[in-house]
Order: C-alpha cells, then sequence, then structure tokens
C-alpha cells in the first residue's frame, strides 16, 4: 500500500511539473490563456510518455480539482464589477446582436455535428458553444461524455482565432497596441479573498445538492460575481493563485486525452475546422451588422463577437489595441449567458 501510494504521488507531481514546465513555456511565448493550454498539453505528453496503465495512476486527487474549480470560478467571476454592469446599460443593441449570434452559431454548428458526423446532441452542443471553454469542459466531465473530441474542437477554435484574428482587426482599427489597460487592478486583501472562496464553495454545494451540472466552477463565478458588484469582497485573486487553479485544470483536462485514439483524429479535424468555419462566418456577420447599426468599430466587434474563451478574447483586444472594455462586456455577457443556459440543458441526472 505505501509503495502504491508513493508511486501516485510521484507521478502526479511528475505530471504537475510538465503542466508547469509547458504552461510556463506557453505564457514566456505570449500565447493568451497560456498556463491553462500548456498544462493540457504537458499533461496530456506526461500520459503519453508513462508505460500502458499507469496514466490512471497519474490523475490528480479529487479534492485538489474541486479546490481549483473554486479559484477559477472566483477569478471569472472577479470580472463581473459594478462598471462592467453599468456598460451593460451602453450597448443594448449590440448586445441583443451578441445573443442572438451565440444562438445561430451554437444551432448551426450542432446540426453540422449531428448530421455531418453523427454525434450525439450532447456532445454537439457542448462542442459547439462558442466560449466559456473552462465551464463547457467541466459540465462534459460532469456528464461522462466524450470529452477528449469536445475539447478539441473547442480548443481548435480558440488557437485559430488567436492565430488568425489579428490580421483583419489590425487593418481596421487604429488602436495602439502599446495601449494596455487593466495593469495595477487591486489585489484581494486576505479577508475579502477568504470570503469569496467560502462564499464559492456554500453556493457550489447548494448547485451540487441541486444537481446544476459542474456546481462548484459555477457556483464559485455566481458567488464571486455578487460580491463583487456589490463591493462586498472587491479585489481580483492573486496572479499567482489564479495561475495554480488553471494549471491544475489544464491538467485535469488534459488527463483525459489519454484515451483518444491516433486513428480519430483525422475525422475530429473535419470536424474541428468546420465548426471554426460555421462559427466564424456566423459571428462575423454578426459583428459587421451591429458596426453599421451601432458604429462601433470594427476591429472592436469582430474581436468582441469572436467565438472564442473569455480570457484569450480580452488580452487580443488589449495587445490590437482596441476597446477593451467593449470587448471585455460582451464575452463576460456571453460567458454569463452560456453558464445560465449550461445547467438548464445539462442537468446531471437527464439522460445525455
Amino acid at each position: 500500500m505505501s509503495i502504491r501510494f508513493f508511486r501516485r504521488a510521484a507521478l502526479s507531481t511528475g505530471q504537475l511539473l510538465a503542466a508547469i514546465a509547458f504552461g510556463g513555456l506557453f505564457h514566456s511565448l505570449g500565447i493568451p490563456a497560456g498556463w491553462l493550454s500548456g498544462a493540457i498539453i504537458g499533461a496530456i505528453v506526461w500520459g503519453v510518455i508513462l508505460p500502458s496503465g499507469m496514466a490512471d495512476e497519474a490523475r490528480l486527487p479529487r479534492p485538489l480539482i474541486e479546490g481549483a474549480m473554486i479559484l477559477a470560478g472566483v477569478v471569472m467571476g472577479a470580472g463581473i464589477t459594478p462598471a462592467a454592469l453599468a456598460t451593460i446599460g451602453a450597448y443594448p443593441l449590440s448586445l441583443l446582436a451578441l445573443l442572438l449570434a451565440v444562438v445561430c452559431v451554437t444551432l448551426a454548428c450542432s446540426l453540422f455535428l449531428i448530421r455531418v458526423y453523427g454525434w450525439r446532441r450532447d456532445d454537439a452542443v457542448l462542442a459547439s458553444l462558442p466560449g466559456a471553454l473552462a465551464a463547457v469542459l467541466a459540465v462534459a466531465v460532469e456528464r461522462k461524455v466524450n470529452l477528449a473530441p469536445i475539447a478539441i474542437v473547442q480548443s481548435f477554435r480558440l488557437l485559430v482565432l488567436v492565430a488568425l484574428l489579428p490580421f483583419p482587426v489590425s487593418l481596421t482599427s487604429d488602436g495602439d497596441p502599446r495601449a494596455l489597460v487593466g495593469a495595477g487592478e487591486e489585489i484581494a486583501g486576505p479577508g475579502a479573498f477568504a470570503l469569496m472562496v467560502a462564499a464559492g464553495l456554500v453556493v457550489g454545494l447548494i448547485f451540487r445538492r441541486l444537481g446544476v451540472a459542474a456546481p462548484l466552477l459555477l457556483g464559485a463565478t455566481l458567488a464571486s460575481a455578487l460580491l463583487h458588484v456589490t463591493e462586498i469582497a472587491p479585489g481580483v485573486v492573486p496572479p499567482e493563485i489564479a495561475t495554480a487553479a488553471f494549471v491544475v485544470i489544464g491538467v485535469f483536462i488534459g488527463e483525459r486525452f489519454t484515451t483518444l485514439e491516433r486513428r480519430s483524429f483525422l475525422p475530429l479535424f473535419g470536424a474541428a475546422f468546420g465548426v471554426f468555419a460555421i462559427g466564424l462566418v456566423i459571428s462575423a456577420g454578426f459583428a459587421l451588422a451591429t458596426v453599421f447599426l451601432v458604429g462601433v468599430g470594427t476591429g472592436e466587434a469582430l474581436v468582441a463577437f469572436a467565438p472564442g474563451g473569455l480570457e484569450a478574447m480580452i488580452v487580443l483586444a488589449l495587445v490590437l489595441g482596441v476597446d477593451p472594455l467593449y470587448v471585455g462586456v460582451h464575452h463576460t455577457v456571453r460567458f454569463i449567458g452560456i453558464g445560465m443556459a449550461l445547467p438548464v440543458l445539462f442537468r446531471r441526472d437527464s439522460p445525455p
């Protein structure tokens, strides 16, 4: 028993070190959400190099994963501030167009995956939802669906967007890429941080009791958002803690890839490219319509409507010099909308 315990501890530690190494590399290369995506790759690489049958022993303890889910929810909820809510009222037509775009992208991509590739309804919807990657994958784990294809389709869309979107945006925006904003935000004090975590745990456990999918992540997000909107617990999560949480979640996601057979990659590439292309065309159409109807800049609209992740798109807005508040509000509303829809669409006790 003791030998097995130490072997499992060594394998888990090695996996974490691989995740940290790849996360640090991706972060140093300037890849958006680099710690999360790098940790996923690191966990996959570690699982591949281990002898057959040992990958299961390297899995992280469940309490560590659940703690990371709570911290990630606190991080995401901290972005929903009074200033962000006040800004939402300035863009009602633009936000309505965004919500319609999310619905159209999800329906069109789901139909594509079901009709062309024969995916199940749950798998297709989770792979098609544009944004809120951490929440989507957490729900996928809870539902015990085929996680690896969903994660590949979602990750492919995000990575290609990050690689290609700067080119059209740079041609349509007059922003200064050096004019980064958001630096120097107040770090939450120990008391405020402890309150956020405790409230997130309580709400998460209530959500679990109610059968909500991904209860700890979504519960902590809601609790953190309420504490920030009411300014009871202002301030952002210390970056080191947020990074650690996303590394653990990246490992948790990466562990699920080790069972994916290599011959499955080719059809998955076709599915991933199709979802990316459909989502991009629909989102760009809504973005350009919003430019004419609302009068926002083309660069701002393209980034705000891009079917990518919250963190990645906000970082992209900062780097490209477009209005990060406009982009952040739209992607925050997208995240809130998807987060509210997930418990309705995927109750834990409903059939997959």
